[in-house]
């Protein structure tokens, strides 16, 4: 699919799509759950899609009793299966690879695309510890339990999404009390959304200083009914957040600003870079004013690094990134990707060790640009485009399914001039 956005205005009101990062962790506590559970406002997209499936898999039942909402009844048990798919979804694959580690017959974990080549060995190691055989550390990975509750350690610098799949199967494992020692973990934010989820479903864990979490089953509740309204997600909104900064004005609706999700922190940017910003009753909105350089740690919310980038280059001077070492092992090598996007919009940046440096510029330049398979990358460059000199076409625009199905409908309703060629 390729898109086509050229210069324009943004300007309306738009309620973003519920938080992947919430739904995909939803689906895992709903499975381990014995019971109900109603989700309203649930999530459309690839990567929610996929957590749904293989929760089906493991024997939940799925229903869908409008658009607006669906429940997921379960045993609280994993039904014995051959395999899951968890199809491009880095999260999913973290999240129930150490749930089906529960099981005590061989499962195959398979994956699509990008997510083949992203690491899984530390977490395989770590699963090891717990008495799990690994019969094959390569996509498909192939493992074989039960995961037998104990004390570890773990390391999460290179991504916390570990650590949030360990915290699921221990809390249905564990029998007596289990601590989880934890070294640097990376993306905070994202394990307080893990222990939001689990808290809900009655699952409390005690996180002291983000080193040391421990599992108390006793202190755990049971409610065979349990009703959850997911957030709008920060992460898709973020880059029509900067949209309107850029070049317009947004109004968004039932957005939660007291969210624990990492990407709220493109507020925190926003303010810093002078971007107008109110809040009413029902939401937040942007607009588009005279746009200061900033400097800003993505490292807990490195998802952020497109959308930041191009907010840079509508600075009038130099703002800095850091982090890019988060971006390696993305749907892309997401640092790589944001270089040959800004190089072919013509902005000018640099790296220097760990921060991206971005110039501040008049206009973008038309441009060609690939999506990578990246949906951040597609998203980046389509707010790019509302101030580019002319068309810019971005091939592979069908990434977007993996985050956000509706981003180039609702760019349209917000009034940007764009066409999508299915090729």
């Amino acid at each position: 699919m390729q898109a086509i956005v050229r210069p324009s205005n943004i300007f309306g009101t738009l309620e973003p799509p519920a938080s992947k990062s919430m739904m995909q962790r939803v689906c895992a506590a709903a499975l381990l759950h014995k019971g109900i559970t109603h989700i309203h406002n649930p999530g459309h997209s690839n990567d929610d899609k996929a957590a749904l499936g293989i929760i089906q898999q493991f024997g939940a039942s799925v229903i869908y009793t409008e658009d607006k909402r669906i429940g997921i009844q379960s045993s609280g048990e994993i039904k014995t299966i051959d395999s899951i798919h968890c199809g491009e979804s880095g999260l999913s694959a973290r999240l129930f690879t150490p749930i089906a580690a529960l099981s005590n017959s061989a499962i195959k974990i398979v994956a699509e695309g990008s997510l083949t080549q992203r690491p899984m060995k530390p977490l395989l190691n770590v699963l090891k510890q717990l008495q799990v055989s690994i019969l094959q550390d390569e996509f498909p990975l192939v493992l074989q339990g039960p995961l037998q509750a104990a004390n570890l350690n773990v390391n999460a610098a290179e991504s916390s999404q570990y650590l949030s799949g360990l915290l699921f199967a221990l809390s249905a494992a564990a029998h007596q009390t289990i601590e989880v020692d934890v070294s640097e973990l990376s993306s905070k934010p994202y394990i307080d959304l893990t222990l939001q989820v689990l808290q809900h479903f009655g699952k409390p864990i005690e996180n002291i200083n983000y080193t040391n979490f421990i599992i108390r089953p006793e202190r755990f509740t049971f409610t065979p009914e349990i009703s959850i309204d997911l957030e709008s997600d920060w992460s898709a909104a973020s880059c029509l957040m900067v949209a309107a900064a850029i070049k317009g004005c947004i109004h968004f609706k039932h957005i939660n600003k007291d969210s624990l999700q990492a990407d709220k922190a493109i507020l925190q940017v926003l303010k810093s870079a002078n971007a107008q910003i109110s809040y009413t009753t029902d939401g937040i909105t942007i607009k588009h004013g005279l746009l200061n350089p900033f400097e800003f740690d993505a490292r807990d919310c490195p998802d952020l690094f497109p959308a930041l980038s191009i907010l840079a280059s509508a600075c009038r001077g130099e703002s800095s990134i850091r982090g890019l070492s988060r971006l390696l092992h993305k749907e892309s090598n997401r640092a790589a990707s944001i270089a040959d996007m800004l190089d072919a919009l013509g902005i000018p940046f640099f790296i220097e060790d760990d921060c991206l440096i971005v110039s501040g510029v008049e206009e973008l330049e038309a441009a060609h640009v690939e999506g990578c398979n990246d949906h951040r990358i597609v998203m980046a460059a389509a707010v790019a485009a509302l101030r580019a000199k002319g068309p810019v076409t971005i091939r592979g625009a069908e990434a977007i399914n993996k985050s956000y199905p509706a981003f180039f409908k609702d760019l349209r309703i917000l009034g940007v001039d764009c066409t999508i060629n299915q090729i």
